[in-house]
């Protein structure tokens, strides 16, 4: 069965061809079968892949699958091969699984809308393109569907391009994700020219025979890899490209959110764990980089009013807990956060897009509320999905991960205090944002009239991703719940056990119950919106917490930093270098192609006998110079 992996990208691939190729001939019917059938073939086939690896682990407890050489030059010969670990079967089962159910639910979301193939073909290619990133044996392939999530991101930001908002967040999700994309290949380059090949394994094991813990190049090749991994998973200081990707349609935001590419960053860390652990102070960085993300995305969607953009900012949130774990070396703790996200995250945005349509296409949830009884089954998705966001414990899965890494902040050799202390922080703001939205959006007068409900390809997903936000947890028990932990035994085989101080405070029952006290105070105190919003309100008005709700509210005021820092004096260089001596040569090019065009256009007047005379003429002309040659 193994050897059926290469099948896993290649059907949602097919489908990006086929609708690709057929686009105006199919009706929307054959379309959703064709966009979300592939997607749903690729997940079984995934699934059968991965019980026939779990059952029958192969030599190593890795399967490597070459199809051919991609090409061979200056020493550089990088394969079309797959590489498949147990960290790889986790990350491939989810983004497929997810995928189908996300594919399955946009085929009743966006059947009205008249780019309906063109979505469904875009969605399939960026399913395909995280599928080759994450099965990679060597980091070319991995950059090249890592480039591939980066194009469909754009392509689907901007999907509804009648609006030119919408193409200016596609816009600026490229090009702010460019930046640490730059640093990605400039750290292929360096790793390349010091160990002379870029498939995974073999140069992890050089650099371990190589480089010295802490010596330059390793610190150089690890920044740089993490300059990428901050860019694709909108960490500080690249985040600005995040909230404003929400102006792509639902689905879209579910799938870069929950399952695609805002993980890739932390796969990558963790692919390269090796390189990571060579270079401590940038592994300390990616904790760091991590803890103050959370913080400053919990803050920032306390101040939100657009559904999507809490969830936005939930989601960088979500992320620097993984990055925290990783920094730490807790690269386990961080792939089972990756997976308990993926489904409750999937589950909120698909549930956030119901409310969005039924109400008309409202985004502002004070424009909500009161629809608890309107739409039961989003409201119960929601609940679900909020208390797993919000680590409620032992009925969620969220809980059981995000403990976890709590856990391995204090608890590991590398672990300290005050990763521990903000980790706390931002687990009592994500409870008090998350259930500020809940009440909110779905208790209180109603503001706006329900005027479509979901049917059953956009109710299944939910359901279905409600019973996996509260079991997927379960795979991974604490020490004080029983130690039940296949999931561990599993990711031991493909990644470097976490090295933990004996007897630490963080793995008794006080500090897991002080966790969930956290999560249970943070549902407490967002109450007071459900309770007393009108003093919440007066008291928002005054202006010390207005202006800080606004700080917030912009993002901490990235968007302008930005702006001044490098936008504005590019935009003032190019006003002034319009007329050097440089532009006139290339508005000679320019113009020299104006007059080819005219010339050329000026020969096409439909005038068949002289376009068989020139056609006669050349033909001629080769005939005589090969006769003469």
């Amino acid at each position: 069965m193994l050897q059926l992996l290469w099948v896993v990208p290649a059907l949602p691939a097919a489908g990006f061809v086929v609708l690709l190729l057929l686009n105006r001939r199919l009706g929307r019917g054959a379309a959703a079968v064709i966009g979300a059938g592939s997607v749903g073939l690729s997940a079984v086939v995934a699934i059968l892949v991965a019980v026939s690896f779990i059952a029958s682990p192969p030599p190593g407890d890795a399967y490597r699958q070459v199809l051919w050489t991609w090409f061979d030059v200056g020493g550089l010969a990088p394969q079309i091969a797959f590489y498949l670990d147990a960290m790889s079967v986790i990350f491939v089962v989810v983004i497929t699984f997810v995928g189908f159910l996300i594919h399955l639910y946009s085929t009743e979301f966006m059947e009205r809308d008249e780019g309906f193939t063109r979505f469904l073909m875009y969605m399939n290619l960026f399913v395909a393109s995280m599928l080759v990133l994450v099965l990679a044996d060597n980091l070319l392939l991995l950059y090249l569907g890592w480039e591939g999530v980066g194009m469909c991101s754009y392509l689907l930001i901007a999907f509804w391009q009648n609006d030119a908002q919408n193409v200016y967040c596609g816009r600026k999700a490229f090009i702010v994700t460019r930046v640490g994309d730059t640093a990605l290949i400039v750290g292929l380059f360096l790793l390349f020219t010091q160990l002379h090949t870029l498939e995974i394994q073999p140069l992890m094991a050089g650099a371990t025979r190589n480089w010295a813990a802490g010596s330059g190049v390793a610190v150089a090749a690890a920044a740089l890899l993490l300059g990428g991994a901050v860019g694709k998973s909108a960490q500080l200081p690249l985040q600005t490209w995040l909230p404003d990707a929400m102006a792509g349609p639902t689905p879209v935001s579910a799938l870069i959110h929950a399952a695609t590419m805002v993980t890739a960053g932390v796969y990558l860390i963790a692919r390269t764990n090796v390189l990571f652990t060579l270079a401590p102070d940038v592994r300390l960085a990616v904790a760091i980089i991590g803890t103050v993300t959370l913080l400053y995305a919990s803050f920032s969607a306390l101040a939100q009013h657009d559904i999507k953009r809490v969830l936005a900012y939930s989601t960088m949130s979500q992320i620097g807990y993984m990055f925290l774990a990783l920094g730490v070396a807790g690269w386990s703790a961080a792939i089972f956060h990756f997976m308990t996200h993926a489904f409750f995250k999937a589950l909120l945005f698909l549930a956030a897009g119901v409310v969005i349509e039924a109400l008309g296409g409202e985004h502002d949830i004070f424009k909500m509320g009161g629809l608890r009884r309107k739409l039961p089954t989003t409201f119960w998705a929601f609940i679900i999905g909020a208390a797993s966001l919000s680590a409620i414990p032992l009925v969620t899965d969220g809980f059981y991960s995000k403990d976890l890494i709590i856990e391995t902040s204090l608890g590991a050799v590398d672990g300290n205090a005050w990763l521990w202390l903000g980790a706390l922080a931002g687990s009592l703001l994500t409870s008090i944002y998350a259930f500020r939205l809940v009440f909110v959006v779905f208790f209180g007068e109603q503001q706006t009239p329900v005027t479509l409900r979901p049917r059953w390809r956009m109710q299944l997903p939910l359901v279905v991703l409600c019973v996996l936000s509260v079991v997927g947890g379960f795979v991974w028990l604490p020490g004080w719940m029983g130690g039940f932990h296949p999931l561990e035994t599993f990711l031991d085989t493909a990644l470097p056990v976490t090295e933990t101080v004996a007897g630490s405070f963080a793995y008794t029952g006080v500090a897991a119950l002080l966790t969930s006290l956290v999560a249970v105070v943070g549902v407490a105190l967002a109450t007071v919106w459900l309770v007393d919003r009108a003093a919440l309100a007066r008291f928002a008005a005054r202006p010390a917490p207005r202006d800080v709700q606004t700080f917030w509210l912009n993002g901490w005021g990235f968007d302008w930093l930005y702006e001044h820092v490098f936008v504005v004096p590019v935009k003032w260089f190019a006003r002034v270098a319009r007329n050097d001596l440089v532009e006139p040569a290339f508005s000679g090019i320019a113009w020299l192609n104006l007059q080819a065009w005219r010339a050329l256009s000026a020969s096409q007047n439909g005038q068949l006998r002289l376009f068989i005379g020139v056609a006669g003429v050349g033909l001629a002309v080769i005939v005589g110079f090969v006769v003469l040659r």
